[in-house]
């Protein structure tokens, strides 16, 4: 998902109203070298139409909860491209239909505890739904896949710390198989590649450790569990147990 798909399809859309309006420019010069009235009432019919189609593209309307919409209209309701504002600040600029939100779009988030937050990515019937980019206001970022308006399916997780994770998701936390990078001391460069769930490390999985030692075994709610095998860089083989 790019950041900047929509920025370029919305210019796409800006560019095309432009294009109308020269070619209603057009007509209205041909109007003043004719006589022929036929020619003179197809022309203004054509410039009509042209003019609907236009104020269709650039159409305000506001709403009782106050919220104002900008955009492209089709039978009163919200279709195509255009930009919607909440008096709580949120805004959400992209594409519509049936007056939900669905296709390419971006949320603004100004309302609490969310503010400065941004959703960039795909809508379906007004919930967050396909690949999409997230920053949050901690400096946190997630890139992949939503369903329902939620964080569910393969994504990558940043954190502004420099850990990553990638893998599977599920409501919103870390399930099904993942890795995860730490470079945070005093782990910088080990790395944990398994099974996780609700969030936590929970299953099979191997620990690389940064000193070129690994540890297999079974997690449960983030920590080992049972026996452990430890490989070290040297060769050796240590066992231990966990409760």
């Amino acid at each position: 998902m790019n950041e900047n798909e929509f920025n370029v399809k919305n210019n796409i859309v800006s560019n095309n109203c432009n294009l109308l309006l020269e070619i209603v420019n057009d007509l209205n010069k041909l109007l003043n070298y004719t006589k022929n009235n036929i020619i003179i009432k197809t022309i203004e019919d054509s410039i009509n139409k042209l003019n609907c189609i236009i104020t269709e593209n650039n159409k305000e309307i506001k709403y009782s909860d106050g919220s104002k919409y900008t955009g492209q209209v089709v039978n009163g309701l919200r279709e195509g491209k255009g930009i919607c504002c909440w008096l709580d600040g949120d805004k959400y600029e992209g594409e519509w239909k049936n007056n939900k939100r669905e296709g390419i779009g971006i949320y603004h988030y100004n309302r609490q505890p969310f503010t400065g937050e941004k959703y960039i990515g795909y809508w379906k019937d007004n919930k967050r739904e396909g690949k999409a980019i997230y920053h949050f206001n901690n400096g946190n970022r997630y890139e992949g896949d939503w369903k329902d308006d939620k964080i569910e399916g393969k994504g990558i997780f940043y954190w502004k710390n420099g850990n990553r994770y990638e893998g599977g998701w599920k409501n919103n936390k870390q399930e099904g198989n993942g890795v995860i990078y730490y470079t945070n001391e005093p782990f910088n460069g080990d790395r944990y590649e398994g099974e996780w769930k609700n969030g936590k490390k929970d299953g099979k999985g191997i620990y690389y450790f940064n000193n070129g030692d690994r540890r297999m075994g079974d997690f449960s709610n983030g920590e080992p569990i049972g026996k452990h095998i430890t490989l070290t860089q040297s060769g050796e083989v240590i066992t231990e147990y966990f409760k």
